[in-house]
């Protein structure tokens, strides 16, 4: 009766497994762009290796186990004693094939791992750039333009133009962060004092998970950058549409919220562009209510979570920047009525 009980455990890890695996597309398996293929079949030739030589060294070690069971039934005891010279012979040359195999693998994978690093960084010059600044722990991206004018400051979210490459330039404002993309391309360090370069070439319109893959801190497991491939078109009205400074709210409580904004602590953090609110120390919110997440991935974005956030921000990313704002429910919600206008 005990032994259901015993498996438990080898249930759930097996479960475990084969749920991650059916979510496979939403990371490096599922490349969306030349370097990631890339890596991925990189993985694929590591996998089916791997798999190759762990199978003979299982069916290896079953040969072995038959034979001396088979050679324990002797019943000259002595016999077992004296050595084979043919054996001892094929067991030579069978450790100096396994030897050789294992060094031609080992130097083949090697092979395989250079050539693949560098051709996934030799990447065309891209007609589009945009500079990506890793912070604890939010990220901030500027797509540049032709003026100053044209330039775009948002937060916590990557949009690409699908077919088009595009430059990231990377830098990082505090400490060591990594950038990686999965279904678009390997990890890339942004290291305080010196700006790295990754080419993106996505190929198929879609949300897809972005990560900060170095521990950077306490919240370094709530740094997500969701990426969003869309085609050229919608990309270039994405990008128009957050150019525009933030609508005037025409309500009444959005009204007061606006007040409270740019009157109240917010704006020694936040830049809201076409008000008084022009800090940097944290994400821009112009068009924040657009975004599809709060606090770099710590809350999806809606008015329950905004107030929620705003309330008490430690009670769900402990250690963050940002403090309470200590406002009274009802002007609470008039900021969070004026923050669901800033589309």
């Amino acid at each position: 009766m005990r032994r259901p009980a015993r498996l438990r455990p080898l249930l759930a890890l097996a479960l475990a497994a084969l749920s991650s695996a059916c979510d496979y597309r939403r990371g490096a398996l599922d490349p969306i762009s030349p370097e990631a293929l890339t890596i991925s079949i990189l993985w694929w030739v590591f996998f089916w290796t791997a798999l190759f030589v762990f199978t003979g060294v299982l069916v290896a070690l079953a040969f072995a186990l038959y034979r001396g069971r088979s050679r324990g039934k002797s019943s000259d005891a002595r016999a077992e004693l004296t050595p084979d010279a043919a054996l001892e012979r094929r067991t030579e040359r069978a450790v100096t094939l396994a030897s050789a195999v294992s060094v031609v693998i080992l130097a083949s994978l090697l092979v395989a791992s250079v050539f693949s690093g560098r051709a996934i960084f030799r990447a065309p010059q891209a007609p589009f750039h945009a500079k990506v600044i890793a912070h604890q722990w939010w990220w901030e991206i500027h797509y540049q333009g032709k003026t100053a004018s044209d330039i775009v400051i948002t937060a916590n979210e990557l949009h690409l133009p699908a077919g088009i490459p595009v430059d990231l330039e990377l830098q990082s404002a505090d400490v060591i962060h990594s950038l990686w993309l999965p279904n678009l391309h390997g990890k890339r360090d942004l290291i305080p004092s010196h700006t790295n370069h990754l080419v993106l070439r996505p190929t198929r319109p879609g949300r897809y998970d972005g990560h900060c893959a170095e521990f950077c801190g306490l919240q370094h497991a709530r740094m997500e950058l969701p990426v969003t491939v869309e085609p050229p078109e919608v990309f270039s009205r994405w990008l128009t549409q957050q150019r525009l400074p933030a609508a005037v709210p025409a309500a009444a409580d959005a009204r007061r919220g606006a007040e409270l904004f740019t009157r109240g602590p917010c704006v020694l953090c936040h830049n809201v562009v076409g008000t008084e609110a022009s800090a940097t120390a944290g994400p821009d919110l112009t068009h924040v209510a657009s975004r599809p997440f709060l606090a770099a991935g710590a809350l999806q974005i809606s008015p329950l979570n905004m107030r929620t956030w705003l309330t008490d921000p430690q009670a769900f990313k402990p250690g963050a920047q940002m403090p309470p704002t200590g406002l009274p429910p009802g002007e609470l919600d008039d900021v969070v009525a004026y923050l669901e206008t800033l589309r």
